[in-house]
C-alpha cells in the first residue's frame, strides 16, 4: 500500500486499542489457556444470560418481530419506536427531562464518541478546538480518536491515599483551566481503567465549567447509570440540557450487538444521525428488538440492582483479597478505590521495570492485563505513574482470577529481586 494519507496514518496504523483487541482475539482463539485479566468483556453471568435468551426466544417466536429486526434498515438516528420507549423510560426511572428527540441509537459507544469527538474538535475556522479530559488516566479507546493531532487534551489526576494499599484518583481543578480551544469536557464515570466514580461536587464542578464556557459535558456511562449500574457509592448523575451521556448495552450482557445510546439536544442528536447515515448507514436492529420489551417496566433496572451490581461486588472483594493476599508488604503497591466498573487498578510505584515489560512478561505465563501507559494521553509532560500501572478485569471465573493475580503477584516481587 502507499503511504496512507494524514486521516489513514491515525486511523490504520498502531494503537493501544487496535493492540488490545488484537491480544484478545488471538487469546480466545489460538490460547484457549490464557488468563483473561484484560479486557473489559462483561462476565457470563447465567441470570443475566438467561434474560437475553428468552428475549431471543421471545422474537424468534414471533415471526414479525424477527422479521422486522432481520430485515429492515432504520433511520440513521435509530428505530423511532425504539427512541419513544427509551425516553419515556429515561423520563420515568431517571427523572431527566427528555423526548425521543433527544435519543440517538449508534452502532456502540466507541462509534459514538468518534462522532462526538470530532463533530465538536479538530480543525475550524477560528484555529483548533480540542476535547479535555480532566481526570487522566481515561478509557484507552479515546486515545485515537482525534482525526487531527493535538486535538485530545488530558489533565493528570490528582492521588489521594484513602487507606493502606489504597489510593483515589481526583480532578485537580487548580490545572483545570478552559481556554478558548476547549470544545468539550468529557469524563467516564465509572472511569475505565480505574473504576473511579466522581464525587458529586466534581461532577457539578465539571458541569458548571461546561455550563459557564457554553460547551458541552460529555459523561460515558458504559458501566454506570442507569444500566448495567454497577456504582458501589450510590451515584445518578442527572442529565441536564447541554449535557451529552452515551449509554451501552454492552455491559448488560450485550456486546456483540454493538449499540449504544446518546441522550443529548436535539441538534446534536440530528447531527450524529446524519454522520452514522453516512458511515454506518444505519444501525444493528437486534439490541434495540431485545431491549425494547424491558424499558416498559423495570425488568432492567431491577436485574441491574440485584443481579450485576452484586456480582462484580462481590467478585471486586474477591480480587482485592487474593491480591492483598499474595503482594502483602512485600513490595510498594496500591490499588484505586473499588467504587465501580468490572476492574482493578493497581499501582506498583516505584516499579523497577516498566509495566509494559511487565505486561510481556506475564503474556509469556499465560496472563493477559494492560499495562497502564495507553491510558495517559493528552498531557502536555511524561508521568512515571504511567509506567507503574495495570489494569486488570475480574470478569473471569474465580479460579481463573486467584490463578492470574497470583502470578501477578510472583512476577512484580520478582521484579523488585531482581
Amino acid at each position: 500500500m502507499r503511504s496512507p494519507s494524514t486521516i489513514g496514518h491515525l486511523l490504520s496504523g498502531p494503537s493501544g486499542i487496535q493492540e488490545l483487541m488484537d491480544d484478545l482475539g488471538e487469546a480466545l482463539t489460538t490460547h484457549p489457556n490464557m488468563r483473561m485479566l484484560g479486557g473489559g468483556q462483561p462476565a457470563a453471568i447465567p441470570e443475566v444470560q438467561a434474560l437475553w435468551r428468552e428475549q431471543m426466544q421471545a422474537m424468534v417466536a414471533d415471526g414479525g418481530a424477527l422479521d422486522r429486526a432481520l430485515l429492515n434498515y432504520d433511520p440513521p438516528g435509530g428505530n423511532p419506536h425504539f427512541r419513544e420507549a427509551f425516553a419515556a423510560f429515561l423520563q420515568r426511572e431517571c427523572d431527566w427531562e427528555v423526548r425521543h428527540e433527544n435519543i440517538a441509537v449508534l452502532p456502540s459507544s466507541q462509534n459514538a464518541c468518534f462522532l462526538l469527538f470530532n463533530l465538536l474538535a479538530g480543525d475550524a475556522n477560528n484555529g483548533q478546538k480540542r476535547i479535555l479530559f480532566p481526570l487522566v488516566p481515561e478509557y484507552i479507546g479515546y486515545a485515537n480518536q482525534g482525526l487531527s493531532a493535538g486535538m485530545l487534551k488530558g489533565i493528570p489526576a490528582l492521588i489521594e491515599e484513602t487507606a493502606p494499599h489504597e489510593f483515589k484518583y481526583r480532578v485537580d481543578f487548580d490545572r483545570l483551566e478552559i481556554t478558548p480551544d476547549i470544545a468539550a469536557i468529557a469524563v467516564s464515570c465509572p472511569t475505565n481503567p480505574t473504576g473511579n466514580v466522581l464525587t458529586q461536587e466534581e461532577f457539578a464542578r465539571l458541569r458548571d465549567l461546561a455550563r459557564e464556557h457554553g460547551i458541552p459535558f460529555i459523561v460515558d456511562n458504559a458501566y454506570g447509570h442507569p444500566f448495567p449500574g454497577v456504582i458501589h457509592n450510590g451515584f445518578h448523575p442527572q442529565w441536564e440540557p447541554g449535557m451529552i451521556f452515551s449509554i451501552s448495552m454492552s455491559k448488560v450482557g450485550l456486546p456483540g450487538v454493538r449499540t449504544a445510546m446518546i441522550v443529548a439536544d436535539k441538534e446534536t442528536v440530528k447531527a450524529l444521525g446524519n454522520m452514522n447515515a453516512i458511515v454506518s448507514l444505519a444501525n444493528g436492529n437486534v439490541g434495540q428488538a431485545l431491549m425494547a420489551p424491558l424499558l416498559k417496566d423495570d425488568t432492567l433496572l431491577r436485574v441491574s440492582r440485584e443481579v450485576i451490581r452484586p456480582f462484580y461486588k462481590e467478585r471486586s472483594e474477591f480480587a482485592v483479597g487474593v491480591l492483598r493476599e499474595a503482594l502483602g508488604d512485600k513490595v510498594p503497591w496500591a490499588l484505586h478505590k473499588q467504587e465501580g466498573a468490572f476492574f482493578l487498578w493497581l499501582w506498583l510505584k516505584d516499579l523497577p521495570i516498566t509495566a509494559k515489560e511487565l505486561y510481556q512478561r506475564l503474556k509469556a505465563r499465560e496472563v493477559l492485563v494492560i499495562p497502564g501507559h495507553y491510558f495517559f494521553f493528552g498531557l502536555d509532560e511524561p508521568w512515571q505513574h504511567q509506567h507503574e500501572c495495570l489494569r486488570l478485569t475480574f470478569s473471569q471465573r474465580p479460579e481463573i482470577v486467584k490463578e492470574g493475580l497470583q502470578i501477578i503477584a510472583e512476577e512484580v516481587i520478582k521484579a523488585w529481586q531482581e
